[in-house]
């Protein structure tokens, strides 16, 4: 009878130990869960290679350097030149364009020139390098309106973009508003 008895003890504190065991096991899950969702949530920082072409304060036109998405501000860095930077709730919009540029300088013209029977038009084909363009359009602390241009690479500009909405930016005017606005002026003018 006492083997009975303790047979049955055994088993109650195992299942206790279990239980306990469950229920730390919870609780820790549940601590983490809650932690996570507590943990502001930052994003990571975006960064990509951008030439300056002007209007970014206290930066030089036609500059190389880091366009970086950080927190709540764009910066423009250039190697290790003090950064400059705008609050991204200050952007108005950002706009995209596309453009190419002639590479290969004064040995791509002479080879234009050279080649017989209208080549040259097949050299300035290949003679071309595409580049996106980025607008940013913002307000400075007085109330200023400013724009400063970017130079990226051929399909970054949009990534950008993207980032800078998602971030907060207002995206300005699409160019389907735009080409409405613009038709809506044009049928008032010819009344």
């Amino acid at each position: 009878m006492s083997r009975l008895v303790f047979q049955k003890h055994k088993r109650s504190y195992f299942a206790r130990k279990l239980a306990c065991s469950l229920w730390l096991l919870l609780l820790c899950s549940s601590i983490g869960a809650w932690a996570q969702s507590a943990a502001p949530s930052a994003r990571a920082p975006f960064s990509i290679r951008a030439t300056h072409l002007l209007g970014f304060p206290n930066t030089k036109n036609n500059c190389n350097g880091d366009l970086t998405i950080e927190d709540d501000a764009l910066r423009f860095e250039q190697g290790a030149k003090p950064e400059a930077e705008i609050k991204i709730a200050s952007v108005q919009g950002v706009f995209l364009g596309s453009e190419s540029k002639q590479v290969g300088g004064n040995l791509a013209k002479v080879g234009k020139a050279a080649a017989p029977y209208g080549g040259g038009r097949v050299v300035s084909l290949f003679a071309h390098k595409k580049y996106d363009s980025l607008t940013v359009e913002y307000a400075d602390d007085d109330g200023g309106l400013h724009g400063a241009i970017f130079q990226l690479s051929k399909g970054k500009a949009e990534s950008v973009r993207r980032e800078l909405v998602a971030r907060g930016a207002s995206p300005g005017l699409h160019e389907d508003d735009s080409m409405e606005a613009s038709t809506a002026e044009v049928s008032h003018e010819d009344k």
